[in-house]
């Protein structure tokens, strides 16, 4: 089932809408809304196979140090754990960083799926949203 979040989510992380646009309505979220925005885009990274070799190139793309909480997890220990580590962060600049790092993962991850397995065309609704504009 599609929900307007996981759209908003997937235009994000496929450039459709600015990111700018993202974190401001991420940060009029409250705690509980930031949690389930940070548990699903973890829940797509793993879906779009995110792997460790990602984190460099999300990293960069999040516009992060590699001394921030979320760039430290990502970049040690399996890749879906770290994910679940980065999405359970608590201080809110934490989350925000978690948000911008999580996105990129998915732009990354996504990116790579759509070339390997969807190029030929697929019926991942993700993958048709610039069509449907």
């Amino acid at each position: 089932m599609v929900n307007e979040r996981d759209v908003l989510l997937n235009e994000l992380a496929q450039g459709l809408r600015p990111m700018s646009e993202g974190i401001e309505w991420f940060d009029g979220l409250g705690p509980e809304d930031e949690s389930v925005v940070l548990l699903s885009l973890r829940h797509h990274c793993v879906q779009a196979r995110a792997v460790a070799g990602d984190a460099p190139e999300s990293i960069r793309r999040a516009g992060l140090r590699p001394t921030h909480t979320p760039a430290v997890l990502i970049s040690r220990g399996r890749i879906d754990e770290q994910l679940g580590k980065i999405a359970g962060l608590r201080p809110r600049d934490e989350r925000r960083k978690a948000f911008r790092l999580l996105i990129a993962v998915l732009t990354v991850a996504d990116a790579r799926r759509r070339e390997l397995y969807c190029s030929g065309g697929c019926a991942h609704w993700w993958h048709h949203l610039s069509a449907a504009e």
